[in-house]
C-alpha cells in the first residue's frame, strides 16, 4: 500500500463476484444415510452361521440391489450438488461420444462465429452479407450450447439404463472410479482453501496496517483539533474584546470564528471515521483469524478424509477382486455341486435300471422254465393226438387193403408194408426191401420214440 494512504478514499477497482452455490445439501445426505441405516440386520449372525449357497445367491442379489440404489442416488446427489456428471462417472464409449460430440460441435460454433465476426467491418464485406452470417454463427452458436447443456442429461440417462442391468462387479468398479475421483476433487478443494487462507493472511496484514495508520491518522486529527479548539478559543475571546459589533473588526472575528468551528467539525468528522475505520479493520483483524482457523481446520478434515479414502480406495479395489473371485467361486461350486447332484441321481437311475434288469433277467429265466413243463404237457397232449390219428389211420389202411385184394386181386398189403418200412419212399426201387418185423403197435411206438 502506497504512503499517502487514505481510509476514507474510494477503491474503484472492480471486484471479482463469487458465483453463487447452492449449498442445501441436507436433503440428500439424510436420504442417503436413511437408506444405509436402514442396511443394518440384527439376524446377520444367525444368517452367516445357517448359510447355504442357496443363501448366499439371494445375499448376492441383495448386495448388487443395494449398491445400484447407492450409485443412483449418488449420481442424484452430485446433480444437487453441482458436481460434474461425467468427471465421477465412468462412461462407456457410447456415452462419452454424447458428450464428446455436442463439445466439439459446440468449440466448432464458437470458431466459426469468432471467425465471422472477424471479418472486416467496411460496406464491401457487409454487401456480401457480413452481419447475416455473424447472426446466422450466433444462432447456431445457441443452438449448440443448448445441445451441450442436454448432452450431460442424455448421457446420464444412458447411464444409469446401463447399470440398471449391470453385474455387481461393474457396479463395484463405479464404485471405485467415483471414490478415485472424489479424492482428486477433495485434493483440489484443499487447495483452492490453501489459496484463500493465503489470501486472509496477507487480508490481515494488510488489515492490521491499515488498522495502525487509522490510529494514526486519528492521532494527527485529534492533534489538529487541540489547535483548532485553542484558536477558536483565542477568536472567540478576540470577538469578545470587540466592543463595537457593528465594526469591520467585529465582523472580521466572527467570520474567523465560523471558519475555525467549520474546521473543527471536518476535524470532529475525520477524527470518528479514523476511529470506526480502525475499530472496523481490528474487527475484521479477527474475523479473518477465525476464518483462517476454520478453513486451516477444514483443510486438515478434508486431508484426513483424502488420505484415508484414497488407501481404503485403494484397498478395496483388492478387496472387491477378492470378492467378485468369491461370487465366482461360489458359482463354479454351485455349478460343481449341480453337476455332482446330477450324477448322484444319474449313479442312482442306473443302479435302479441295472437292478431291474437283473431281476428282469431272472424273472423272465423263471419263466421260461417254468413254461418248459406246461409245454411239455401240452407237446404231450399233441403227441399222443398224433398217435392217435395215425393208429386210426393205419386201422383204415389196413380195412383199405384187404378190400383192394378181395375186389381186385391185388394183395395191396405188401406194397403198403414197403411204403412203411421205407417211410414213404417209393416202393417201385430196385430191391423191395423184406417187411419189418413185428406188429402195427411196434411201428407205433417207434414214430411215438
Amino acid at each position: 500500500m502506497s504512503d499517502d494512504f487514505d481510509l476514507l478514499e474510494t477503491n474503484a477497482e472492480s471486484q471479482n463476484e463469487s458465483k453463487k452455490v447452492d449449498v442445501n445439501w441436507g436433503k440428500a445426505v439424510d436420504t442417503m444415510k436413511s437408506k444405509l441405516a436402514q442396511e443394518d440386520d440384527p439376524e446377520m449372525r444367525q444368517k452367516i452361521l445357517n448359510a447355504t449357497l442357496d443363501d448366499v445367491v439371494g445375499m448376492a442379489e441383495k448386495d448388487r440391489t443395494s449398491l445400484l440404489d447407492a450409485i443412483k442416488d449418488l449420481t442424484d446427489y452430485q446433480d444437487e450438488v453441482g458436481i460434474i456428471f461425467e468427471k465421477f462417472s465412468t462412461l462407456n464409449a457410447d456415452e462419452q461420444r454424447v458428450i464428446d460430440d455436442a463439445q466439439k460441435a459446440l468449440d466448432r460454433a464458437k470458431i466459426e462465429l469468432e471467425d465471422a465476426r472477424n471479418v472486416k467491418d467496411n460496406w464491401w464485406n457487409n454487401l456480401w452479407g457480413r452481419k447475416a452470417k455473424i447472426k446466422k454463427k450466433e444462432t447456431e452458436l445457441a443452438a449448440a450450447q443448448k445441445m451441450r447443456d442436454g448432452a450431460d442429461l442424455r448421457a446420464k440417462q444412458l447411464f444409469q439404463e446401463r447399470i440398471e442391468s449391470a453385474d455387481i462387479q461393474t457396479l463395484l468398479n463405479e464404485l471405485s472410479y467415483k471414490s478415485q475421483a472424489a479424492v482428486t476433487r477433495l485434493k483440489n478443494r484443499e487447495v483452492e482453501i490453501k489459496e484463500v487462507e493465503d489470501k486472509l493472511q496477507d487480508a490481515i496484514v494488510e488489515a492490521s496496517k491499515n488498522h495502525n495508520k487509522a490510529l494514526e491518522k486519528k492521532k494527527e486529527t485529534e492533534d489538529q483539533l487541540e489547535e483548532q479548539y485553542a484558536l477558536l478559543k483565542q477568536a472567540r475571546q478576540a470577538l469578545e474584546e470587540v466592543t463595537d459589533k457593528q465594526s469591520t473588526d467585529y465582523s472580521e472575528a466572527l467570520s474567523k470564528i465560523t471558519m475555525i468551528e467549520q474546521k473543527v467539525e471536518e476535524l470532529e468528522g475525520l477524527k470518528n471515521a479514523y476511529t470506526t475505520l480502525a475499530a472496523s479493520k481490528d474487527s475484521f483483524v479477527h474475523k479473518h483469524n477465525l476464518t483462517i482457523k476454520v478453513l486451516t481446520s477444514l483443510r486438515s478434515n478434508l486431508q484426513t478424509h483424502r488420505a484415508k479414502l484414497k488407501s481404503d480406495t485403494d484397498e478395496r479395489l483388492k478387496y472387491y477382486d477378492g470378492y467378485v473371485v468369491a461370487l465366482k467361486a461360489r458359482t463354479d461350486q454351485e455349478f460343481a455341486a449341480i453337476l455332482e447332484h446330477l450324477g448322484v441321481k444319474t449313479d442312482e437311475h442306473i443302479g435302479q435300471t441295472l437292478a431291474s434288469m437283473h431281476t428282469a433277467s431272472a424273472r423272465a429265466r423263471q419263466e421260461m422254465m417254468d413254461n418248459i413243463p406246461v409245454h411239455e404237457k401240452v407237446m404231450q397232449g399233441v403227441y399222443s393226438s398224433y398217435a392217435e390219428s395215425l393208429q386210426e389211420i393205419r386201422e383204415k389202411d389196413a380195412t383199405i387193403q384187404k378190400d383192394f385184394a378181395n375186389r381186385y386181386g391185388i394183395d395191396m398189403k405188401e406194397l403198403f408194408e414197403e411204403y412203411y418200412a421205407s417211410d414213404g419212399a417209393n416202393p417201385a426201387q430196385d430191391q423191395p426191401s423184406k417187411p419189418a418185423q413185428g406188429d402195427s403197435d411196434t411201428q407205433t411206438d417207434d414214430l411215438l420214440g
